[in-house]
């Protein structure tokens, strides 16, 4: 396994262990305060949850994307199956 990969998750689990900051967070703020620009809320609920959830989804939508979801999933992992088979077959 990658020792960067174990050093990154390390220091993610300690951040949520000891309720630490990541130094970014730190960072972008101070830059933003800087700058004169300021948002109240955090990194994700700022960025990443209108992408996730914009304005106007609705409960029918949400449930359409998720059943959409588990439909192309079933179908990725049939084939994948299907393929699997049908080379173990010609190797027996």
């Amino acid at each position: 396994m990658d020792t960067a990969y174990l050093a990154a998750a390390a220091w993610g689990a300690l951040i949520e262990f000891y309720g630490w900051v990541c130094p970014l967070t730190v960072l972008e703020n101070q830059l933003r305060q800087s700058s004169g620009g300021t948002y109240s809320t955090g990194f994700i609920e700022h960025y990443i949850i209108p992408v996730i959830y914009p304005e106007g989804l609705t409960r029918d939508i949400q449930l359409s994307m998720g059943i959409a979801v588990v439909v192309i999933n079933l179908f990725v992992y049939t084939q994948i199956v299907k393929k699997y088979r049908e080379t173990r077959k010609r190797h027996d």
